[in-house]
C-alpha cells in the first residue's frame, strides 16, 4: 500500500508529541533523508523525514544511521534555521501527503524567526523545503526543481512556495451526510481537467495536473470511484471499503450501497482509531501496510503499536539497500566476471593435471624406443614393439616422426614425459592459488550482500590495493590517509557488546587491532562470512547463540538452518604472512550449528562505532 492520506493523517496525529520539543541535532545521512534529534517536553528521539523517489515517508525512528564526514549544503542550511529551535505545530495539509512542521527558533542576535519545514510526499516528486513562514519565500529545498523540469511551480532559494497542484478531490472528513457523499462521487464524471501547460520545449509539465477526461459510470468500478472522488483513499483502502460493504453490487444506488462502510471507516479515522499493521498475502507473498484492518487480504498479519513502528518494520533498510545496490552494481560484475574468469581457469588446470597423470606411459614410450631401437630408422612413422612391461607382452604401436632419428624419437617421448611429470606439482600449486582467489571473491560478494555505503568505498579500496581495480585518485594527488573503519556494535540481551566486521577491512581491524586474547571469536565453517567478536571473557549461552545468529546472519547462508559456526579465544586466530586481507587460519574451536532468528536480532539494539 502506498503511503496515502489517511496514512499521513495517522502519523501527523501521532507527531503531535513531539509539538513543544526542541531540535537538537539535524543529520542528512544520503541526499533525501533528514534525521531530526529532538528532546524535551517528556520526549527524546529522532524523527525521518524522507523524500525517496520509491520509499518517501515520515515518522519516528530507532534506526541508526552513517553519516557523511561533511555534511550538505542544504543539511547546513536546515542547522542554520532550525537547529536548537522548538517544535510549535505539526499538521497535515487538507487530506493530502503534505506535512507542514512549524519551527520557533531565536538566533544568534536573540531575534525570534518562525520557519516551516514542508514534507511532500509525493513518489518521484517527493521533497523537503524549508521556507520562511511569514512570507512563504523558499530557503531551499532537498531537491530543487528548476524551470527546466516544471513551468508550474519553481523549488530553488528565493522562490515563493507554491504547493503541488490540487487534485480536485473532496475531503472525505467533510462529508457528513449521503447526499454529500453520492455529490462527491459524481464529481469525478463532471470534472473536466485543464489542459497541461508546456514548457519552452513543448513538453508537459512534471508537475501539472494531467489527468485523462472524465470516464463513463460503467467502466468504472466502486473501488475506483472512490479513489477518484476522495483525497487520501488509496487503492487498497478503497477496495476494503468496497469488501466491507454488505451484499453484491447494486445495479443502481452506488453511493446508497457503499455510505454505511464509508461512514463508519471515515468515523473511526476522525477519532483516530487506528490499526496499524503489515499483512502478507498468501498466494503472491507481497507485503501491504495499513492502519485499519485489511479483511479482503487473507495472509500473515502482524499488528504494531504505532504507526512509526509499523512503517519502521515495513521500509526497513529498503532505500539504503537500492541505494547500495545502485553503487555496487559495478563491483559486483566485476567480481562476478572475476570469479568466472578463475573458475574457467580451473577447468583447464583439471584437464591439465588428468592429462599429466598420464606421464608414465610416455616414459614406458620412450624405454621401448631405446630398447628396440634397431627395429626401426628415419622416416618411420610407426613402430610396432613388444610391451614387456606388460604381463600379457602385448604389441604396442609407437607414433613416430618420419623427420626425426630413432634416439631423436626416444628423447622426444621422455622430454613429454619429464614435462608432465613437473607440471604436477605447478598445476597443483595453482590450482591451490586460484581455489583460494575463488574463496576471496566469494567473500567479498557475500560482503557486498548486506554492505553500506561507506562498506562499498572501503571494499573499493581493497580492490585497488590488491591491485584489481585501479587507483581512481587524480595524479600528483596526495593519497588519502586510511581511516579507522567504524564498526557494527550490538548488545546481547545480557548486555554484553558483540562487534561485527561486515568487510576484510572491519575484518582485520577487529580480530588483528582491537581485540584481547581472552575474547571470543566466531565465523560460519568453511563459508564466506564476517568475523564477530564477543567483547567479553565470560558471558552466558544466550549472548553466545546471538553472536552465532550474527556470524550467520552476515554469511553466505544466512538463509539456511543449522548453519555451523566455529568459535575460539581471539589467541588461537591468526592470519599467515601473505595472505588475502581478512584471510585467517584458527585452532582450539568447537562448532555450534545455528539457526538464525531475525526477529530475535532485530531486538538487540545497536550502533555504528568509530
Amino acid at each position: 500500500m502506498a503511503l496515502d492520506g489517511i496514512v499521513t493523517r495517522a502519523i501527523v496525529h501521532e507527531l503531535q508529541k513531539c509539538v513543544g520539543a526542541r531540535i537538537h541535532k539535524i543529520h542528512q545521512p544520503n541526499p533525501h533523508d533528514l534525521v531530526l534529534q529532538i528532546r524535551g517536553n517528556g520526549v527524546q528521539g529522532k524523527i525521518l523525514l524522507s523524500a525517496n523517489p520509491t520509499y518517501p515517508r515520515v515518522h519516528f525512528t530507532d534506526q541508526s544511521f552513517l553519516n557523511p564526514l561533511e555534511a550538505p549544503m542544504f543539511c547546513m542550511l536546515m542547522r542554520k534555521y532550525c537547529e536548537s529551535g522548538s517544535i510549535e505545530a505539526v499538521s497535515q495539509i487538507g487530506n493530502e501527503r503534505i506535512i507542514h512542521m512549524d519551527i520557533r527558533q531565536r538566533d544568534e542576535l536573540g531575534d525570534i524567526s518562525f520557519k516551516t519545514i514542508v514534507v511532500e510526499i509525493m513518489g518521484r516528486h517527493s521533497n523537503i523545503i524549508l521556507m520562511d513562514e511569514a512570507t512563504k519565500t523558499i530557503h531551499d529545498g532537498i531537491h530543487h526543481v528548476t524551470p527546466a523540469i516544471s513551468s508550474y511551480r519553481i523549488v530553488m532559494p528565493g522562490n515563493l512556495y507554491t504547493a503541488p497542484p490540487e487534485q480536485h478531490k473532496t475531503d472525505p472528513f467533510t462529508v457528513q451526510s449521503e447526499a454529500d457523499f453520492a455529490k462527491a462521487l459524481q464529481a469525478p464524471y463532471e470534472y473536466v481537467p485543464p489542459q497541461p501547460e508546456s514548457n519552452k520545449d513543448g513538453l508537459y509539465s512534471l508537475d501539472a495536473p494531467v489527468e485523462l477526461p472524465p470516464v463513463k459510470p460503467a467502466k468504472m468500478t466502486p473501488d475506483k470511484l472512490l479513489v477518484a472522488a476522495f483525497s487520501g483513499i488509496s487503492p487498497l483502502l478503497a477496495k476494503e471499503i468496497v469488501y466491507r460493504t454488505p451484499g453484491a453490487e447494486p445495479s443502481e444506488g452506488l453511493p446508497a450501497w457503499l455510505w454505511t462502510a464509508f461512514r463508519e471507516m471515515i468515523q473511526s479515522f476522525s477519532t483516530h482509531q487506528y490499526e496499524p499493521q503489515i499483512i502478507t498475502a498468501e498466494t503472491t507473498g507481497k507485503a501491504s501496510f495499513s492502519v485499519t484492518s485489511l479483511t479482503h487480504l487473507q495472509g500473515q498479519t502482524t499488528a504494531f503499536n504505532s504507526v512509526s513502528l509499523c512503517l519502521e518494520a515495513f521500509y526497513g533498510d529498503k532505500a539504503d539497500r537500492d541505494t547500495v545496490k545502485q553503487r555496487a552494481l559495478d563491483l559486483i560484475r566485476f567480481l562476478q566476471n572475476e570469479r568466472n574468469k578463475n573458475e574457467k581457469k580451473l577447468e583447464k588446470l583439471r584437464e591439465t593435471l588428468d592429462d599429466a597423470k598420464d606421464a608414465d606411459k610416455y616414459r614406458i614410450q620412450g624405454e621401448l624406443l631405446t630398447t628396440y631401437m634397431h627395429q626401426f630408422s628415419r622416416g618411420d612413422e610407426i613402430a610396432e614393439v613388444v610391451n614387456y612391461y606388460d604381463e600379457e607382452q602385448s604389441m604396442i604401436r609407437i607414433a613416430l616422426d618420419p623427420q626425426l632419428t630413432p634416439p631423436q624419437n626416444a628423447q622426444r617421448y621422455f622430454k613429454r614425459y619429464t614435462k608432465h611429470k613437473n607440471s604436477l606439482s605447478i598445476v597443483a600449486e595453482q590450482m591451490e592459488r586460484t581455489t583460494e582467489e575463488v574463496i576471496y571473491l566469494d567473500s567479498l560478494l557475500q560482503q557486498l550482500e548486506s554492505a553500506s555505503l561507506s562498506d562499498i568505498d572501503e571494499i573499493r579500496e581493497e580492490l585497488v590495493e590488491q591491485g584489481y581495480l585501479r587507483d581512481r585518485t587524480k595524479r600528483g594527488s596526495k593519497k588519502r590517509k586510511a581511516k579507522r573503519p567504524a564498526l557494527l556494535c550490538y548488545t546481547s540481551s545480557e548486555g554484553v557488546p558483540i562487534y561485527v566486521g561486515k568487510n576484510n577491512t572491519q575484518n582485520e581491524f577487529l580480530t588483528n587491532k582491537t581485540a584481547a586474547p581472552n575474547e571470543t571469536w566466531l565465523h560460519t565453517k568453511d563459508i564466506p562470512g564476517s568475523h564477530v567478536v564477543i567483547r567479553a571473557s565470560e558471558f552466558d549461552d544466550n549472548t553466545l547463540e546471538e553472536a552465532a545468529m550474527l556470524a550467520a546472519h552476515f554469511s553466505q547462508a544466512r538463509s539456511s538452518s543449522l548453519v555451523p559456526v566455529d568459535y575460539t579465544l581471539i589467541r588461537h586466530v591468526k592470519k599467515p604472512s601473505g595472505a588475502k586481507p581478512g584471510y585467517v587460519i584458527y585452532d582450539h574451536q568447537k562448532t555450534l550449528f545455528i539457526t538464525v532468528d531475525e526477529q530475535r536480532l532485530k531486538q538487540l539494539p545497536s550502533q555504528i562505532k568509530l
